[in-house]
């Protein structure tokens, strides 16, 4: 099997009809008002930005417009601890391509605990979701990562480099290759400047001007961590001053 050139998830569009208010959340939102539609590219798609910008909100929905739980997990799972998701995703159509995905995941940083004891509750032997309590909060969502995913599949995370330390999120670059190369697709919301470097993705930022698509050395997470690293010293005697 090899890397998709054309997406399961081709676009996906935004549609302003009845129950739309740009004057509430979510819709208020820049990066949702703004946005008419959004393509995806057929490896892996970046949604990147400051918190508060939307990004991880958007995420969501697209992830629910899918056909996947709020909370995580695959299609099939079903649970819910509290219903805090936006309403943003009954206005998210997805055009899709008529080359289907034989496996697809919602993993999300924020909610694992929960998906991790659902899955304790079902008594699950699949490979990648047992024992997820018996390990560390990376260990377990890195096991679920690297077990779970089979290939061939549709894959939305949220923010993952939250479990991972830096050295674990070059493992987590190492096997997403894999699975785009067993023909997986990947959209992903995330901070992480390691995670972002993964070659000819596409990035879009969000921002109170919308959605933009960059290049991965224009992202503020890249150009912030450029210049902590290479002027430490200087930046943090800025940052530390009495006077700041």
């Amino acid at each position: 099997m090899a890397a998709l050139t054309r997406p399961f998830w081709i676009e996906a569009r935004l549609e302003r009809r009845e129950g739309w208010d740009d004057a509430i959340y979510p819709f208020n939102l820049p990066v949702v008002r703004t946005t008419d539609s959004l393509a995806f590219h057929p490896n892996v798609t970046f949604l990147v930005g400051e918190n508060g910008s939307g990004k991880s909100t958007l995420i969501e929905a697209m992830a629910v417009a899918w056909g996947f739980n709020a909370e995580g997990g695959s299609r099939d799972h079903h649970y819910a601890t509290r219903a805090s998701h936006s309403a943003l995703h009954r206005f998210i159509r997805p055009v899709r391509s008529p080359q289907k995905a034989t496996d697809g995941y919602f993993l999300r940083a924020e909610s694992f605990f929960t998906t991790a004891s659902y899955l304790e509750s079902t008594g699950t032997d699949r490979a990648g979701q047992t024992g997820l309590h018996e390990q560390s909060h990376g260990e377990s969502f890195f096991n679920l990562f690297d077990n779970r995913l089979v290939g061939n599949g549709l894959y939305i995370l949220d923010e993952p480099e939250a479990a991972l330390s830096p050295s674990r999120q070059l493992s987590f670059l190492a096997r997403l290759h894999e699975l785009v190369n067993l023909g997986s697709q990947f959209i992903i919301a995330t901070h992480s400047p390691i995670i972002l470097g993964y070659p000819n993705a596409w990035i879009y930022q969000t921002s109170r001007h919308g959605l933009e698509r960059i290049e991965y050395e224009d992202t503020d997470h890249y150009q912030v961590t450029r210049n902590f690293l290479t002027r430490r010293e200087m930046m943090l005697e800025v940052l530390l001053s009495d006077e700041t």
